[in-house]
């Protein structure tokens, strides 16, 4: 058992395999998710909301020993002899399920491997694998409310010895970085629109003024947020950070990464 509440945090993971092959662009995210742990009280097991899992309802990992998914294509082949042997926990998950249950959401275990939104960040952040990771996937919907109302269920957790992560992308427009790699104007435009999104979500969710649930609303409105469809046309890669929010009781957040994969502006944040 935890001594207090572990936080709960909002990484971004980066561009698929990426972060694990020497690019470049993501030198910085890298080096900082690689000191992250020492920074952060010991988990006895990681829940890993994943940017990279939709259903209909709540699905909960229950793999005792989750396998690797490769779930991007046309990388070389050292993209997919990546291991992360980390176990799962199938009582945990059980727990994840009893606490959905109470707060009267649908939910069902399923038994899945972990996918690049766990094992890239979990590889940088805990490279021993020794910490159990149970995995819960997103709802198809996309409804922010409901995402946050999911944390909100989960945070008993935190007295538990489970540290819940959200992982995603504070920006998440492909097109935009594949053409910023070849054309400095259009580099430009996108880095001025991701730094605007950046200021007013960090404003957002670190605004002591407001209450919890002010907070929340702009969250559940993030679309009214400056250029946040250019920077999210999708927005599961915001879903996990809603997650994380609602079981860290919608405190103001912390900033813990404010920086860039090369010319987009790129944040991650903790609820302590």
């Amino acid at each position: 058992m935890s001594a207090g509440p572990l936080p709960t945090l909002y990484l971004t993971h980066g561009g698929g395999p990426m972060p694990l092959l020497g690019h470049k662009p993501h030198a910085p995210l890298v080096s900082w998710l690689s000191q992250l742990s020492a920074k952060l009280p010991h988990p006895q097991t990681i829940l890993l909301v994943s940017a990279h899992w939709e259903e209909s309802t709540v699905h909960v990992s229950s793999s005792a020993k989750p396998e690797i998914i490769y779930d991007y294509y046309n990388f070389p082949p050292e993209a997919y002899q990546i291991t992360y042997p980390a176990p799962g926990n199938p009582g945990v998950a059980q727990r994840v399920s009893e606490l959905l249950g109470r707060a009267g959401i649908q939910h069902q275990q399923q038994a899945r491997g972990l996918d690049h939104a766990a094992f890239v960040p979990l590889k940088l952040v805990y490279p021993q694998a020794d910490i159990p990771v149970v995995s819960l996937s997103l709802l198809s919907s996309m409804d922010a409310q409901a995402h946050i109302d999911i944390g909100r269920a989960l945070a008993p957790l935190r007295q538990e010895g489970v540290m819940i992560i959200g992982s995603g992308s504070s920006f998440h427009n492909l097109q935009d970085f594949m053409r910023g790699r070849m054309s400095m104007s259009t580099a430009d435009d996108s880095r001025e629109k991701s730094e605007a999104f950046n200021k007013d979500l960090t404003a957002a969710l670190t605004d002591s003024s407001s209450s919890p649930e002010q907070r929340a609303q702009k969250l559940v409105h993030w679309d009214q947020l400056a250029e946040a469809k250019r920077c999210h046309p999708r927005e599961e890669h915001l879903l996990p950070l809603m997650v994380a929010f609602g079981a860290g009781g919608g405190v103001p957040a912390e900033v813990i990464f404010d920086g860039a994969i090369g010319h987009l502006r790129i944040s991650s944040f903790q609820f302590n």
